[in-house]
């Protein structure tokens, strides 16, 4: 790997923030279902593909936690929340190349740079 400049790579990093923040909280809250899952998963994939610098994103549904809190609730569905997704995100910026991903810790949806490199 080449020296990389450091205000790229915090720019690339922010890149990707910026995705996770859009990703998080435009979905939250949408009504998901164990049927519907996949469908909201590609959707929520395309939609942040769209965004500058954004390469690519892969979405893996917990359709049995999503049947077992609707088994415990009063609906079909229920809200989707970071517990019900595991996420991976690459950002490609400037020749830095960023891989992130998004998985519960201590019931928190944690967001984390996973790695950079240069292209």
């Amino acid at each position: 790997m080449s020296e990389r400049e450091p205000r790229k790579t915090e720019e690339a990093c922010f890149e990707a923030g910026i995705k996770f923040g859009t990703l998080y909280h435009q979905f939250a809250g949408a009504p998901v279902s164990p049927d519907s899952a996949a469908s909201l998963a590609a959707a929520i994939e395309e939609s942040i593909e769209n965004q500058p610098h954004c390469e690519a994103v892969r979405i893996d549904m917990d359709t049995d936690a999503l049947a077992s809190t609707i088994d415990e609730g009063p609906a079909s569905y229920t809200e989707l929340t970071g517990k019900f997704m595991d996420v991976e995100m690459d950002i490609e910026y400037d020749g830095i190349a960023v891989t992130t991903e998004m998985h519960m810790e201590n019931g928190y949806p944690l967001m984390e740079v996973t790695g950079v490199d240069d292209q």
